[in-house]
C-alpha cells in the first residue's frame, strides 16, 4: 500500500535525522541554529508519520 511505503520512507528520513542530531550534539562547537532546525525537521516528520498510521486505523 501506497501509505505504508510512505511511512517507511519518513522513517528512514527520521533514523537519517536522528543519527544528524547525535553527531551535531556530540562536535566540540555544536551550531545550535542547525541543531534546533533539524529536531524541527525530525517533529515535523514524525507528525507526518503519526499522521499517516492514523490514517491506516
Amino acid at each position: 500500500m501506497a501509505i505504508e511505503s510512505r511511512i517507511r520512507e519518513l522513517g528512514s528520513r527520521h533514523e537519517n535525522l536522528d543519527r544528524t542530531i547525535q553527531e551535531e550534539t556530540n562536535r566540540p562547537a555544536c551550531d545550535g541554529t542547525k541543531l534546533r532546525e533539524l529536531k524541527r525537521q525530525k517533529l515535523r516528520l514524525k507528525e507526518e508519520i503519526e499522521g499517516l498510521r492514523a490514517r491506516l486505523h
